[in-house]
């Protein structure tokens, strides 16, 4: 997979940028951030990683793979997750925060619930 498009995520008055993946299921994602910014509260689960609901659901490309801080995953075709470490399952990776290391992430993505907005950067 190469990389595409860049996207920015906001959370806490923060900003981060990453690379939505070219794939069938990254594509979708952008299409879905073509019609504007995307707010999605997200909570803590398991110990490493921010959930919440997309919208819609988005096509599937599941493969089992372990996770590393950063990287933002489709889960079940209608959850976005964010990673601030390691967990191996089975779903679809959309992309990857750059330069995110856990304590980095665990201090913009804050504990317990958050606002997490992704829009394009155009």
């Amino acid at each position: 997979m190469s990389e595409g498009f860049e996207v920015i995520i906001s959370v806490n008055g923060k900003e981060m940028t990453a690379d939505i993946f070219k794939s069938e299921s990254g594509e979708a994602f952008v299409q879905l951030l073509k019609k504007g910014p995307l707010t999605i509260s997200m909570s803590d689960y398991g110990g490493f990683e921010k959930v919440g609901d997309l919208p819609q659901p988005l096509p599937r490309n599941d493969e089992t793979i372990t996770t590393s801080p950063g990287d933002i995953i489709l889960y079940l075709g209608n959850k976005i997750t964010i990673y601030y470490d390691k967990n191996t399952y089975s779903f679809t990776k959309l992309g990857k925060i750059r330069n995110a290391s856990k304590e980095y992430l665990l201090e913009i993505l804050g504990t317990g619930d958050a606002q997490v907005t992704f829009a394009l950067n155009d």
